[in-house]
């Protein structure tokens, strides 16, 4: 770290930053530019999962080969290595480095040899963000094979920060949109063949993803993107069932809207190894527990709050989780004041309107199993 700067000032104007209400990727620009006053580095990926898969669903980079994209999403999800973003998010440390995993040998991880080292970057400090059990982003930095190492300093000064990034994060989600989006005729479709170059892609798709990564047909694939082929292709080779198996993740554009990916094999006439990616925007049962999540509700509050979106009554929800209902109306006063509402109508429209609902169809079902309007 560099003694020239405060490295207290800057870790107070690193969690200032997160409780400012910025979107995503301003909070993550802003504070790597803030860290490399302290903890100078040579290039870095900032991202952000779906914290039920933890699959990437954006991505910050600066100084990486943008072609490496497909080939570190594919280290991650598919080969086996050491510090993978998956297993820290598991460990009791949010932040190490690559030559701790390894014991001082680098050489030992394939993502090293075959990604780094080509690109001339020497260790690895990786932290994921999390808040609570929920892993809500990571970042991955890097520094040239001839500078100074990451040093246990580094480590544990990330170790500081990453909660409260993970609170931003978070709290991101709940933005309101910040433009209009235009309409689009269903879910787009983006055919790839199996070195991942573009075969056809639909208006709707090169919308969508537009939103996504400013992504036009030619460009790099956005990371999103890569994440779900991988995972595909992860579960292909681990799994005889993995035909069955349709890896998905969440997001929400720069534009606020929220969309679904996911991957699957073409039909078995078609070329071998090709695979269609479709994104549409999410329908509200997938959205639905990712916006309480970030409410920072508990696993009971959420439970509760689901079942009041899907319009069950306080005497049902009582029935279904098996608890009193004096207990539901306990949950639901927590839950109304974490979200900041009064009501069950207020609740369905904080967790939808603003981000959601307007762009719902006037014929969307609504069956017991819908989410509705309560």
């Amino acid at each position: 770290m560099h003694a020239s700067h405060s490295i207290e000032q800057v870790r107070r104007d690193i969690i200032r930053l997160c409780y400012a209400g910025l979107d995503s990727r301003s909070l993550r620009v802003d504070a790597l530019a803030r860290l490399q006053r302290v903890t100078p580095y040579a290039a870095y990926c900032c991202l952000t999962t779906d914290p039920a898969t933890l699959l990437f669903n954006s991505a910050v980079v600066r100084g990486l080969d943008p072609e490496g994209a497909a080939a570190f999403v594919t280290n991650e999800l598919a080969q086996e290595d050491f510090n993978k973003i998956t297993d820290l998010a598991r460990s009791s440390r949010p932040a190490t480095t690559l030559r701790l995993a390894t014991k001082g040998d680098l050489g030992r991880s394939q993502r090293f040899r075959e990604i780094l080292e080509p690109q001339g970057f020497g260790n690895e400090l990786r932290a994921v963000f999390r808040s609570g059990k929920t892993v809500w982003g990571a970042l991955v930095m890097h520094r040239e094979m001839r500078n100074q190492d990451f040093t246990s300093d580094d480590i544990a000064f990330f170790s500081t920060i990453t909660p409260h990034i993970a609170e931003g994060l978070r709290a991101a989600l709940l933005l309101d949109a910040v433009e209009m989006t235009p309409a689009t005729d269903g879910p787009g479709l983006l055919l790839l063949a199996e070195d991942l170059s573009v075969i056809a892609t639909t208006p709707a798709a090169a919308l969508l993803l537009d939103e996504v990564e400013d992504w036009a047909p030619g460009n790099q694939l956005p990371v999103p993107v890569y994440a779900v082929v991988a995972k595909l292709r992860a579960l292909h080779s681990s799994m005889a069932q993995a035909a069955d198996i349709i890896p998905r993740l969440r997001l929400r554009t720069r534009a606020g809207r929220w969309l679904t990916l996911h991957a699957a094999w073409v039909a078995p006439q078609a070329a071998e190894g090709q695979i269609a990616v479709i994104i549409e925007q999410a329908t509200p049962d997938a959205i639905a527990p990712f916006v309480l999540q970030a409410y920072a509700l508990t696993a009971r509050e959420q439970e509760v709050a689901a079942l009041v979106l899907k319009g069950r009554s306080t005497e049902e929800i009582s029935a279904q989780l098996y608890i009193s209902v004096l207990t539901v109306q306990q949950h639901l006063k927590a839950v109304f004041d974490k979200v900041g509402v009064r009501s069950r109508r207020e609740l369905v429209a904080q967790i939808f309107a603003r981000s959601y609902w307007p762009a719902l169809t006037g014929d969307h079902a609504a069956g017991s199993d819908n989410w509705s309007p309560a």
